[in-house]
């Protein structure tokens, strides 16, 4: 029995939530990640996690539902997917000895009797990555490990050894700030930490 609809097909996410032990189901959702015309990081991150949460309500039966989205920022510049090993290859060059700051949106939703209660967070963690050489950069590059992920490398993975320090949340670089998820969701009577 579900307590919770995860709005989202990452991996990362539902392994966050599991290691909270929330009862979820997972209904991931397509919606248009289009950068809208001088929309600032904040406020599109936001928009897209409010929109997945949104667009899962019509199927989730009154249950709250979560959505999230991720992205990396390089000195204002908004990295996201690298599309291929040479975009992935580019975008660690640029990290290469650099700070940048991961920024989750979160949205909890639920329409109960007909009447819509969202609630939001973004939550922004400044990372700081040693000096790569272009052998470390391609050498991970080919694990395959860049290609689903905003910014191109995973704290979680063997990009753990680029990573000089962090400060902020550890769950929020890797998809999912769990200490604002559960106040919202305790927002919610949503339980975590469960059998």
């Amino acid at each position: 029995m579900s307590d919770l609809i995860l709005a989202s097909a990452s991996p990362r996410r539902k392994e966050l939530l599991e290691q909270i032990a929330v009862k979820f189901t997972c209904s991931p959702m397509d919606v248009d990640e289009s950068r809208l015309p001088g929309e600032g990081a904040v406020a599109y991150v936001q928009r897209l996690a409010q929109a997945k949460a949104l667009a899962a309500i019509p199927k989730a039966n009154g249950l709250p539902v979560l959505g999230s989205d991720t992205i990396v920022l390089l000195h204002g510049e908004l990295l996201g997917k690298p599309q291929d090993e040479k975009a992935a290859k580019v975008m660690l060059e640029a990290l290469s000895g650099q700070s940048h700051k991961v920024v989750t949106g979160i949205s909890l939703c639920r329409k109960l009797n007909g009447e819509l209660k969202v609630l939001n967070d973004v939550v922004t963690t400044e990372v700081h990555f040693a000096e790569l050489s272009s052998a470390q950069i391609w050498t991970y590059v080919k694990t395959g490990e860049s290609m689903d992920k905003a910014g191109a490398y995973g704290i979680q993975g063997k990009a753990a050894v680029f990573i000089e320090s962090i400060e902020g949340s550890y769950s929020n670089v890797v998809g999912l700030p769990l200490l604002e998820t559960s106040r919202l969701l305790e927002q919610f009577n949503v339980p975590i930490w469960q059998e």
